[in-house]
């Protein structure tokens, strides 16, 4: 069994005396484990590092083995390591996709997705709402996407859509919502793909994905706790927006 694909590297850990288990999350297999022989030596380590995107190739006797990997780097993202908020920001995405995601299921629009958000690491103006906008289609691929398409107290005549319902995943309009308002969780526009971003908007959108992280898509993985990276990363980007 054999097979060559790319993939972005999420976790890495020392097997042995000289090898490591590495999990990449590839374009065609998902996330995938495997050995790499010699992968804790002083040459190879350094492109184990999450984040770093590969060429990896496969092999084992069997499909169920965990096999080996050969890997070449195709491109590095260690230029995030000495940015703090975006080590942290690094940090929730990997550890969110070996959080939620079953082992060797391909799962390509939100490989594309992922990629091209960590493409954007570093900058810190159109990183925090890519990244809430990746948490959105985390939630859509694993099934517990959001609908914010019409108000589900009114309909489709309604405006103003403010809420997020926090068991159906609906959006509900501020008439809609009546004395119930201060029960549902917030639906800034950005959340919507609609005008700008501020940063307080933004944290608003990290408060209604993150329930629906925490409170369904958690249980439905066995009641995991929710991976501490990315509250880092929230908390994080909060303590930037009191900053300024």
């Amino acid at each position: 069994m054999d097979w060559r694909d790319q993939g972005i590297l999420l976790s890495s850990r020392r097997h042995g005396e000289s090898a490591a288990i590495i999990e990449v999350f590839t374009l065609d297999h998902g996330r995938h484990a495997g050995v790499v022989r010699g992968g804790a030596s002083r040459k190879i380590a350094p492109i184990l590092q999450p984040g770093a995107q590969l060429d990896v190739t496969w092999r084992a006797r069997l499909e169920d083995h965990i096999g080996s990997y050969t890997v070449e780097p195709m491109r590095s993202r260690a230029a995030a390591l000495s940015d703090r908020q975006a080590l942290s920001g690094l940090n929730a995405v990997t550890a969110l996709l070996l959080f939620a995601l079953p082992e060797r299921e391909a799962h390509p629009a939100l490989y594309a997705r992922s990629e091209a958000l960590l493409d954007l690491l570093g900058d810190q103006d159109l990183w925090p709402l890519a990244y809430l906008q990746w948490e959105l289609a985390l939630l859509e691929e694993t099934g517990f996407g959001l609908d914010l398409s019409t108000c589900a107290v009114l309909g489709h005549g309604a405006n103003d859509l403010s809420y997020v319902s926090p068991r159906s995943g609906r959006a509900v309009s501020r008439a809609g919502a009546g004395d119930w308002a201060d029960r549902l969780l917030p639906l800034p526009p950005c959340l919507m793909g609609h005008g700008p971003a501020p940063d307080a908007d933004i944290a608003e959108g990290f408060r209604t994905t993150g329930h629906f992280l925490r409170e369904h898509l958690a249980p439905a993985l066995g009641n995991k706790p929710l991976p501490e990276a990315r509250q880092r990363f929230v908390d994080g980007f909060a303590r930037r927006i009191a900053a300024s």
